[in-house]
């Protein structure tokens, strides 16, 4: 990718930690007696991705002083992600619950996560001096700050902390209404200050729409993105490259997926993938942004970065869990077309 793994630049993710509990065999809930765990979180996959890519990757976060955070930790510590900004207080742990779907079924997530430790820490908690020691970039995303007025107050914190150190922003904008609306947050302004801390942005042209106030619904759809994109890297001089993906859905395991960066050098668009039987694709926009994330810090130009992002998402689709555990070798085997064949 342009860059030797041993001198990739570290990132720092900042988010909370839950443990997903799925309904298994794409039954609803509680049919079964039992439900299939895995950790995850927006920011927590961008660092486990980022390890396999090879870059040095920290997890900050907030974990409940039980058994529960303690066994999170450590499967972050499998993975290679650096966990010594982590804090443990007295809490509880988030949760959600995923109804997996299937055919014409659409899948349902359920949270419970009001209240946990990471939501109720107080924002000055996280030690921004240790947390972005040794680290290029802070990656983070608006379900931060959709959690609890503290979260919102540590996220605005944060980017402000990396900017103040000369530490670059990451930011993916995840908006999440219902989180929103449960205290009643300003997500428009919130957002809004976080993105103008940032040099790399993941959004659709929606959430353009909701910071800027704008409305593109009269915009005819093929330029949608690119008009929206441009207004924000008018709004916002410190950005340098807004990245989406385009998903086409026709039932739940058939999509097309494809991918567009817009920078201030210009547009790029990839190929459009098939995705069909789908084995999970709960934590594939966190794919997307650790693959892009991880072109731009190897050096490659705006065409690389975004169709490196989308085959890793792409490829996300075929793994349980929250975590894309595949390396940047597997990701080139996609973008050179080198075909099903069982490798051996």
């Amino acid at each position: 990718m342009g860059a030797d793994h041993k001198t990739l630049p570290g990132v720092a993710c900042y988010g909370e930690v839950l443990l997903r509990l799925t309904a298994p065999q794409h039954g609803t809930l509680l049919q079964q007696p039992s439900l299939d765990v895995n950790v995850g979180g927006a920011e927590a996959n961008v660092a486990v991705s980022l390890t396999h890519f090879g870059h040095p990757a920290s997890l900050v976060t907030v974990l409940p002083d039980n058994a529960l955070g303690h066994a999170a930790l450590g499967e972050f510590r499998r993975h290679g992600v650096h966990t010594e900004a982590v804090q443990f207080r007295a809490g509880r742990m988030g949760l959600y619950f995923l109804t997996a779907g299937a055919g014409h079924r659409p899948s349902e997530v359920l949270y419970d996560r009001a209240e946990s430790a990471f939501a109720l820490a107080p924002p000055d908690l996280i030690d921004w001096d240790l947390a972005l020691a040794n680290y290029s970039w802070l990656h983070l995303s608006g379900i931060t700050p959709a959690v609890s007025p503290p979260a919102a107050e540590a996220a605005l914190r944060a980017v402000r902390a990396a900017r103040a150190r000369g530490v670059s922003v990451s930011f993916d904008c995840n908006y999440r209404a219902k989180l929103w609306e449960r205290w009643h947050g300003s997500a428009r302004a919130i957002l809004g200050e976080l993105v103008n801390e940032a040099d790399l942005l993941f959004a659709e042209q929606r959430d353009i729409a909701l910071i800027l106030g704008h409305d593109y619904d009269q915009v005819p759809a093929e330029q949608r993105f690119r008009t929206a994109a441009t207004h924000a890297l008018e709004a916002f001089p410190r950005l340098q490259r807004i990245a989406t993906t385009v998903r086409v859905q026709r039932n739940v395991d058939d999509h097309d997926l494809a991918a567009v960066i817009c920078s201030r050098a210009g547009l790029w668009t990839t190929r459009r993938y098939s995705l069909g039987q789908i084995v999970d694709r709960i934590g594939s926009g966190d794919a997307f942004a650790a693959g892009v994330l991880h072109a731009v810090l190897a050096g490659c130009d705006d065409q690389a970065a975004v169709d490196f992002g989308l085959a890793a998402a792409c490829l996300k689709h075929s793994i349980p869990g929250d975590f894309n555990r595949i390396g940047v070798a597997d990701v080139h085997h996609l973008l050179q077309d080198t075909g099903f064949t069982v490798r051996r």
